[in-house]
């Protein structure tokens, strides 16, 4: 095998393995964009819950916080 030859065949896989360590290098970009869109869907999920459970606990804060509420309480009581 001649020096040439030798030269050839070290730089062809130098660059296969170049070129599939990239390819490797973009689908783990793509899983990873993947997987912060699914993140991000969930985030916005979570925040909306969160957002009505506290309207639903502002609601019931001036609801028991109310004079009437406590009137009917102590009605109850008696």
């Amino acid at each position: 095998m001649s020096g040439t030859t030798m030269v050839v065949v070290i730089v062809c896989v130098v660059f296969g393995v170049l070129y599939k360590m990239y390819n490797k290098h973009l689908e783990f970009k793509a899983k990873t964009i993947q997987h912060n869109n699914s993140a991000d869907s969930i985030s916005e999920e979570l925040q909306k819950e969160i957002k009505a459970l506290t309207e639903r606990v502002n609601t019931l804060e001036t609801i028991v916080t109310d004079e009437g509420y406590q009137v009917q309480k102590d009605i109850n009581n008696l």
